[in-house]
């Protein structure tokens, strides 16, 4: 894959399916930026990069999101959300004593909103090979459509806060993720009866 190619990708802050896991020499590092200025830095630092071609030391800039589904009144919405909120992906070509070439430095800490790479001053901690595998899983194109990313679990004890079983409790049963629904076992008239219910109808028995 040419350099030309993966730039487009890259700059949407996804990966193609051929893409290697790092280029020759260089390796990822993490970048700790300000609460909601991730997509900010990206861009800036892609655009100042290629501006002072500095591309042979500074390669792809990821900030990998998710696609989650909810369903409210049997409406459903897609909203996308980062994965790692405050942290920017970066993969550069350090020196040989492993600090981060000063060109590079500047570049980066000029930019607003960026803080300090992880590790020791001056001298970033490269990611492992599993998290860069991970990065790469997280940074790819989903093929699917989002499903409902459910936050009760089976078992858990409920409170019905909405509709016509409004103050109701009762255990989860089981989670219907395809429909945004819950099951949720309730007590009514004495006697146990299965309610599938939208997970915003839901709070949990402690009022969390």
């Amino acid at each position: 894959m040419s350099e030309e190619k993966a730039i487009p990708a890259t700059r949407a802050g996804l990966l193609g399916p051929d893409e290697p896991l790092r280029r020759d020499g260089m390796d990822w590092f993490t970048l700790r930026v300000a609460s909601n200025k991730e997509n900010y830095v990206r861009e800036t630092l892609l655009r100042k990069v290629q501006i002072e071609k500095m591309e042979h030391l500074v390669g792809r800039i990821l900030v990998p999101t998710e696609k989650t589904k909810t369903i409210k009144n049997g409406k459903t919405k897609i909203v996308e959300t980062k994965m790692y909120p405050g942290y920017v992906f970066v993969e550069m070509r350090l020196e040989p004593d492993g600090r981060i070439p000063q060109d590079v430095f500047f570049l980066i800490k000029e930019t607003t909103g960026v803080g300090d790479f992880v590790g020791t001053a001056g001298r970033p901690t490269p990611m492992k090979e599993h998290e860069i595998e991970k990065l790469h899983m997280d940074s790819r194109k989903p093929e699917d459509q989002p499903t409902v990313k459910l936050v009760f679990a089976k078992g858990e004890h409920v409170t019905i806060k909405e509709g016509p079983f409004q103050g109701y409790e009762g255990t989860v049963d089981e989670l219907l993720p395809d429909k945004g629904l819950v099951r949720v076992l309730v007590t009514i008239f004495g006697r146990q009866a299965p309610i599938e219910i939208e997970e915003w109808q839901l709070t949990k028995a402690d009022g969390t």
